[in-house]
């Protein structure tokens, strides 16, 4: 469970609920496509629409994405779960009620673990259920009347439900983007939030330290995690206004308006009381064999959260690192590749991590987009080059800009090892000058001349200030044009003053 952070005196209780789309490519209870984005009530046959006389038949591709979801969070996946009917009455509910799980779900327990920062978070989960989703009502094509488009209806969901164990909007868009990451590494979920693929709630209260759980307010739909953070943190704010006022917080299903930066009333919110649960009679129970279990794990990818142990045992990089390499598939890949044709794997990593990621921001590329630009092959003869000191850090940003700005044209093309990137390499530390001064004899003539001129900082220095140093090596590296080996600098430097 995670540590409190309070606001205004107020401990933050986040808790969240997350719809993942299936990747199936029919519905959960019929043939109908799930395609996204078809004319309006074209996918929804017979059974999605509740004809009299038709009954549900359960999806065994759904079945086996709630299995590898269970594998990758490490939760219990029952050998018996059962089929609910949630009543409520919507528009968009063809049924007049929603086929999903209650008493016993097909994946229970678990935990998603992530960094905030450097610090390890670990969030519990109380369960993932399967159930179909809704259709959807049309408010903004129709004046004064909405329209019901049933394309949705019966598509397959996972909610994943949490322990109410965040603390914070930034620990819950971290829990969220690592969801997030699992789903579509493991390919249960494309994962895109514009369509509608992987859609949060979050369960919001406050409460003084110590003190009972406070009433929830449920922020339904959110999908961005930019709207996530803004919206959670508004209704922080509100509710610790509204105690502080003297109001109870009333239990409501409330909507965010990106527009306004605020969230809004929208229905009190039901218990599970109100849906009227129970067993679906047109569904036997669900019955997954051990059997089915170990043979879709044996037919799973690697699990980024085995990768990154992998990570920290084979490269030795610290768990920080592999956490965050194994962000995606891309990016480990890109990773492992790297580490291995340069044989310096905690080097791979800060570059990655580093000026990488941030040209990568900067653009607003992804990881493919970024390979075009400087593939893993020529990083990692750049890498080679800054360990056999053939150029320093500052000269291997600019060979860095160069591939980046220029590489895409020719230089780039049709490498296949190591050491053909290497020459690309070379050629434009050669065009531009940029190899390492290892020459004592010249680094010593600089230094002498740097020291002649600066005698303030020399006493300093003598008299016991190390930071003097500094204003030392700044002008030698100044004269030596960015060339010389900062290592060798402070060596002779320190040589030359003792």
């Amino acid at each position: 469970m995670s540590s409190s952070l309070l606001v205004h005196g107020y401990e933050v209780v986040i808790g969240f609920e997350t719809h993942a789309q299936l990747s199936t490519q029919s519905k959960i209870f019929s043939r109908a496509s799930t395609a996204f984005g078809a004319e309006a009530n074209t996918q929804a046959c017979a059974v999605d629409l509740a004809l009299p006389g038709t009954l549900p038949v359960m999806n065994k591709g759904a079945v086996e994405r709630a299995i590898e979801l269970g594998l990758a969070l490490g939760s219990h996946i029952a050998e018996r779960s059962v089929f609910a009917r949630k009543n409520y009455f919507y528009p968009d509910l063809p049924k007049g009620y929603q086929i999903s799980q209650f008493e016993i779900p097909v994946v229970q327990g678990g935990a998603v673990s992530f960094f905030l920062g450097d610090e390890k978070k670990t969030v519990r989960l109380v369960r993932a259920h399967l159930e179909e989703d809704a259709g959807k009502s049309l408010h903004e094509d129709f004046i004064g009347q909405s329209g019901i488009d049933l394309n949705r209806a019966g598509t397959p969901l996972l909610e994943i439900v949490t322990e109410p164990d965040m603390r914070s909007s930034a620990e819950a868009v971290a829990y969220a983007k690592e969801l997030h990451k699992i789903v579509t590494w493991i390919g249960i979920c494309d994962g895109n939030m514009q369509e509608g693929s992987f859609r949060c709630d979050a369960n919001v209260s406050v409460r003084k330290p110590g003190a009972p759980l406070g009433t929830r307010r449920e922020i339904k739909n959110l999908n961005s995690f930019k709207f996530m953070q803004q919206a959670i943190d508004y209704e922080v704010r509100w509710q610790i206004e509204q105690i502080e006022d003297g109001h109870a917080i009333q239990q409501a299903t409330v909507l965010f308006n990106p527009d306004t930066g605020e969230t809004r009333a929208m229905r009190t919110k039901e218990d599970a009381a109100d849906y009227r649960y129970f067993p679906d009679p047109d569904l036997p129970p669900l019955v997954i064999s051990r059997e089915w279990v170990e043979r879709v794990r044996s037919e799973m990818a690697e699990l980024p959260r085995v990768m990154a142990e992998r990570f920290v045992t084979k490269y030795g990089l610290p768990e920080y690192d592999a956490t965050t390499l194994t962000q995606s598939k891309a990016m480990a890949a890109y990773f492992e590749e790297t580490a291995k044709a340069s044989g310096q794997a905690k080097l791979a990593s800060n570059w990655i991590m580093g000026e990488l990621s941030r040209r990568m921001n900067t653009d607003d590329l992804d990881f493919a987009q970024a390979e075009e630009r400087i593939s893993a092959l020529q990083l990692a003869a750049l890498i080679m080059r800054i360990n056999d000191n053939t150029i320093n850090n500052n000269s291997a940003k600019a060979v860095f800009d160069a591939l980046w700005n220029e590489s895409r044209v020719a230089v780039g093309d049709n490498l296949h090892d190591v050491t053909q990137a290497a020459s690309v390499i070379d050629s434009i530390i050669e065009a531009k000058g940029l190899k390492q001064m290892n020459d004592t004899g010249a680094l010593e003539a600089i230094i002498d001349e740097v020291l002649t001129a600066n005698p303030k900082n020399v006493e300093e220095f003598k008299a016991g200030n190390t930071k003097a140093l500094n204003g030392l090596v700044g002008p030698i590296m100044k004269a030596s044009k960015g060339k010389a080996n900062p290592a060798q600098v402070n060596e002779l430097l320190l040589k030359k003053l003792s």
